[in-house]
């Protein structure tokens, strides 16, 4: 991070994109819980990243909360850029700043996309966006694709990149300490070992997560069918429709919570000084 007067602005910015990204973590957790939780026949609530952010804003609230979410996202989106340029040069060996650039490349895309989508709620278009109203976008934005020559070759493309991004989110949660980048010296000893504990629940969770999107957007490419692409509500249900799937998807959404509250503590302890 920057040096200065524009560092100090430029940390504070990251430590509001770290926090409003444990937020969405948290609301896509307690929204897959009620799935998990609602019994047979009944509808339960919309896990998308709409359903999530609206959660969040609901009447009582007002929009405020909305607009801190559109500029904490933005702002997260912005911090991955600039590691994506910048914090390779620190990686240990060619393969680290590689594998680096194209985690924080990622991240980038992701929350670009997340920041995007919850403006388009601050403004109004459209006035409710549901889960349902999202996966009937995402097949026919997939059914467009499947129509032209090169658009099965950009699904594979895109479902290769969505799984290898699960595989990274599962190395993560094996090798990672999750404290490398935390000032440990002014945290707590328990909470130091409860942030290892999140971190790795966390990024468990959210490496199933990738993985399943990633093989339904493959599943869509290799049978030419967009009805096969699905986004994290339809994953969500198809998880708790499954053997035991209520028990799963709960733990699944425990550990997206566990993640979002990895972030909240990453978002106060985090060293942000130059290199980190």
């Amino acid at each position: 991070m920057a040096r200065g007067a524009s560092g100090v602005w430029l940390r504070a910015v990251s430590r509001l994109g770290l926090a409003c990204r444990g937020t969405v973590y948290l609301l896509v957790g307690y929204l897959a819980i009620r799935i998990a939780l609602a019994t047979h026949g009944r509808a339960g609530a919309p896990a998308s990243s709409a359903g999530a952010v609206q959660a969040a804003v609901a009447p009582a609230w007002g929009r405020v909360p909305l607009v801190l979410l559109v500029a904490g996202l933005g702002a997260y989106a912005f911090t991955q850029l600039i590691e994506a340029v910048f914090r390779p040069s620190h990686a240990t060996g060619t393969l680290g700043g590689w594998r680096q650039r194209a985690v924080s490349s990622w991240g980038f895309l992701l929350y670009l996309a997340f920041c995007l989508s919850t403006a388009r709620l601050l403004a109004g278009t459209p006035a409710k966006q549901t889960a349902q109203s999202e996966q009937r976008q995402d097949t026919d934005v997939t059914a467009d694709l499947l129509r032209t020559g090169w658009g099965r070759l950009l699904l594979v493309l895109v479902g290769v990149l969505v799984v290898a991004a699960g595989v990274e989110a599962g190395r993560r949660s094996v090798r990672l300490d999750f404290r490398e980048r935390f000032t440990v010296e002014h945290m707590p000893r328990a909470l130091a070992v409860l942030t290892r504990a999140l971190g790795a629940f966390g990024c468990a969770a959210r490496a199933v997560v990738f993985v399943l999107v990633g093989v339904f957007v493959l599943k869509a490419a290799v049978l030419s069918s967009a009805r096969q692409v699905k986004g994290l509500d339809a994953v969500f249900r198809s998880v708790a429709s499954s053997a035991g799937g209520s028990w799963l998807l709960g733990l699944l959404a425990s550990g997206l919570a566990c993640y979002g509250l990895y972030c909240l503590i990453e978002a106060r302890y985090r060293d942000l000084t130059p290199g980190r």
